[in-house]
């Protein structure tokens, strides 16, 4: 009878290779019949009383061992990631910092061993605040400042300082309370505004390095400044009349600027004409003199005509520059008649020949005798009346 055959107690069912009994002996294990079981008690199936089969029927086999290689799968799938440009990925193991990985795919160990934060260190963020102020000189200001800034250690930024925006934020206040602090009203209000916000700028990088905080300020902008609105009348006037100060010292500058080159034009002006007048006069007295050399010269030689020379240029030089009037009375037994005579112009008359021609017409009409009708008498009066002038 074959050993596996039914009814054959001698055999006892043992396994022909020595393997023991097939039953249910206690030191038997069937991984299959295990994990039917496990799965069973996961789906929440209750076995038969007493039985090792499910009262149900279960999955098959190689459907639980494809779940299991597709839950694995995915599992490790998780852990794949990418890194944005401008990005840095810190990862994570069981908590602790593990690294830093840059931008592009990557993969870690999958959750619960390793976690990734992807932290973006190119974006440009902002902060305000908006406060009232006291400044050196005991006044009162109300300041809005805004501040850009950015991630610079990704590291650091998330796990050094627990909130560093907030941080960031404070860090700003207190920087421009401080610089308020250290200057004046009409400083802040005016011109002092650029280095304002670039002192502001310092204080609040020098506190987030000595915090850690991994952050970068980029810029910091003084928005506003102004005075409470209660005294803003005032201060606007008192603005006012600075601004009108600066026009009005602009506009002398500009003045002086104008006269002064116009003064200095003017000077050298008259100091050019007195250089010409001073050379003019000595070129003058030099040619008066050389002249008088070359008369004296003459004068020795002929002082009688010299002499005579001398009068007649002197007293022609004299009576072409007057008017001159010559009445022909007729000799003694001529009329004594009346003349008029237009003595306003002929004093404002110059031309010697008009008023030589007027008294020439003049005495030919008192004695009824025209300079026309005879000329040799008219040109010996005229000659005869000279001579008696020169002597």
């Amino acid at each position: 009878m074959p050993w596996n055959e039914p009814g054959n107690n001698n055999s006892g069912n043992k396994d022909p290779w020595g393997g023991g009994q097939r039953g249910g002996g206690k030191n038997s294990f069937d991984p299959e019949r295990w994990l039917r079981q496990w799965l069973d008690r996961l789906g929440g199936r209750r076995q038969s009383g007493g039985s090792d089969e499910s009262s149900g029927g279960g999955l098959p086999t190689g459907g639980i061992v494809l779940a299991a290689v597709v839950l694995i799968v995915a599992w490790l799938a998780s852990g794949f990631y990418i890194v944005g440009p401008g990005e840095r990925g810190v990862v994570l193991r069981f908590g602790a910092f593990a690294s830093e990985t840059m931008p592009g795919p990557h993969w870690h160990l999958p959750y619960p061993a390793e976690s990734v934060t992807v932290v973006d260190i190119d974006q440009n963020r902002s902060a305000q605040s908006k406060s009232v102020m006291l400044t050196k000189d005991e006044n009162i200001v109300d300041v809005d400042v805004s501040a850009q800034y950015r991630v610079s250690n990704a590291q650091r930024y998330l796990f050094d300082v627990r909130n560093p925006d907030q941080t960031l934020r404070e860090a700003m206040i207190s920087a421009i309370r401080e610089v308020v602090g250290q200057s004046k009203m009409d400083y802040i209000v005016g011109e002092g505004r650029a280095d304002i916000a670039i002192r502001t700028q310092q204080i609040m990088q020098d506190t987030l390095d000595s915090y850690k905080a991994g952050l970068q300020v980029i810029k910091v902008n003084l928005q506003d400044a102004q005075p409470p609105e209660q005294v803003q009348s005032a201060f606007a006037d008192a603005i006012k009349a600075r601004e009108d100060e600066v026009r009005y010292r602009n506009e002398a500058e500009a003045y002086a600027n104008s006269v002064l080159p116009q003064a200095r034009g003017a000077a050298a002006r008259v100091t050019q004409e007195a250089e010409a007048y001073k050379e003019q006069v000595v070129a003058r007295a030099q040619g008066d003199a050389a002249r008088f050399d070359q008369l004296l010269a003459q004068y020795l030689k002929a002082p009688k005509v010299t002499r005579e020379r001398l009068y007649l240029d002197t007293m022609q030089s004299v009576l072409s520059s007057s008017s001159k009037i010559l009445l022909d009375t007729g000799g003694k037994g001529g009329s004594n008649s009346l003349f008029y005579l237009p003595l306003d112009k002929l004093i404002g008359n110059s031309d010697g020949a008009s008023a030589g021609s007027y008294s020439s017409s003049a005495g030919s009409a008192s004695t009824g005798n025209t300079a026309s009708s005879d000329p040799m008498q008219a040109e010996r009066l005229r000659r005869d009346t000279r001579v008696r002038e020169v002597r």
